[in-house]
């Protein structure tokens, strides 16, 4: 079956944030090296802001709580990241051959406004937010209500995530799927998987 259908990772794919950042809002703060991402995504907190049972507002303030620095934890998780043109040129080009091109993100109830701030609300046939799916990846079920939302196939897919974990899910029901390293390397995927990429 041909693949017709990108679903792209959003943050680590499509937006990037310094890596750097918060250990140095840590240092300013007085905060042990790596608590704030430690805290922040301990599996039942980031668990509940991601399918929709927290707000990301809430999730912020519990980070600070637990840390002891409410305002190292607002600091650390404001802003919308970058946004990665390149990426950006080759969805427009897929687009543009008649691919359609999604994004499957785990994330809070920020990114429709998030996403029009960075203007890629518009870039994209889809955006698919898990806290308003109500699942997240790695989850099947979360590509499956994808699927469902597009029309597809499964096995029409592909789909790539700078976590390879989260590649779990969408490989159990038929989905191309690899993991994002950079740039060259999904344009390799690509075209391995038959699409035409940007010259």
């Amino acid at each position: 079956m041909a693949l017709t259908t990108v679903l792209l990772d959003l943050d680590g794919v499509v937006r990037h944030f310094d890596p750097d950042r918060g250990e140095s809002i840590e240092r300013r703060h007085g905060l042990a090296t790596g608590v704030l991402s430690a805290t922040a995504f301990e599996s039942d907190l980031i668990g509940r802001v991601v399918t929709g049972r927290m707000h990301r507002v809430d999730w912020v303030e519990e980070i600070g709580e637990r840390v002891g620095s409410p305002a190292a934890a607002r600091e650390c998780f404001s802003g919308h990241g970058v946004v990665d043109e390149r990426m950006l040129a080759e969805v427009d080009w897929l687009r543009s051959g008649g691919v359609v091109v999604a994004v499957l993100t785990n994330g809070t109830d920020t990114i429709p406004a998030e996403m029009t701030d960075l203007g890629l609300d518009v870039r994209f046939d889809a955006i698919f937010n898990s806290a308003e799916l109500g699942v997240a990846k790695p989850d099947r079920r979360v590509f499956e209500l994808v699927c469902s939302h597009l029309q597809v196939d499964p096995r029409q897919v592909f789909f790539t995530d700078d976590s390879a974990g989260n590649l779990r899910g969408a490989i159990e029901i038929g989905m191309t799927a690899r993991r994002f390293e950079d740039v060259d390397t999904f344009r390799r995927h690509l075209t391995e998987a038959g699409f035409a990429v940007a010259p």
